[in-house]
């Protein structure tokens, strides 16, 4: 299984203060990953190196085994790696439909496109509330849209920063089940949460990070039989 996304020694620093220390980190074709730590440990801070928001001191990041390291951020974008921001950041001042229309292009030559049709099958809801602005809808809707959104832009990866943060069981449920269905359609997924019983039940792999340091890694069985990590690591 070809590796879509492969992290190499990453380093990087806000300033003179040093964030992320060596940092090494896989993601294979039709992969969910996920990436888990207590806040301020360095997650978001990967993430953003990997997208081009925050420049790297040391190390590598490739896409599909070509380096991507130092490119902008918009350049990442439009070679295959979406992010679903912590937050959602959709804009306010737009409806879904336009929303989603201002994301939409097919780069990556997908046979079978997300387009606006499509996103509103997947999302139901988001259908019903297509004329409703941005800062109307609630906060699964939102996240709903965030997704809907960087589903337009046809990724090869999505990565999801908070992926259920502040969102109601219920809800929480459905963006779980969203994302194995789209998982199961061949997308590569990183997951940042802190929901660890749901993101061992429906990803592939995981990694621990700790003070920038990747202290763990492993499968969701190894997780599983291995609670001490949950409470040393992710105060679960």
């Amino acid at each position: 299984m070809s590796s879509v996304l492969e992290i190499e020694g990453l380093e990087a620093c806000y300033g003179r203060s040093q964030a992320l220390f060596g940092v090494d980190l896989k993601i294979k074709s039709g992969e969910m990953v996920t990436l888990l730590g207590r806040n301020g440990m360095g997650k978001t801070t990967t993430v953003r190196s990997i997208v081009g928001l925050l420049p790297a001191s040391r190390g590598d990041v490739k896409f599909f085994g070509k380096s991507i390291l130092g490119q902008g951020a918009d350049r990442i974008g439009r070679a295959g790696i979406g992010l679903v921001p912590e937050g959602r950041q959709i804009f306010p001042n737009l409806t879904v439909r336009e929303n989603l229309q201002a994301w939409a292009s097919n780069r990556s030559a997908n046979p079978n496109p997300w387009v606006l049709e499509r996103v509103f099958e997947f999302f139901p809801s988001l259908q019903q509330r297509q004329h409703n602005m941005g800062n109307q809808l609630s906060g699964g809707e939102q996240q709903m849209l965030a997704i809907g959104r960087v589903l337009m832009t046809n990724p090869y990866l999505m990565i999801l920063d908070e992926a259920t943060e502040g969102l109601a069981p219920l809800v929480r449920q459905e963006i779980w089940r969203c994302l194995v269905a789209l998982n199961q359609a061949g997308l590569a997924l990183l997951v940042i949460d802190k929901y660890v019983k749901a993101l061992v039940e429906i990803a592939d792999r995981h990694y621990i990070i700790e003070r920038g340091r990747i202290q763990w890694q492993g499968d969701s069985a190894q997780l599983t039989a291995q609670p001490e990590l949950w409470h040393r690591y992710l105060g679960v």
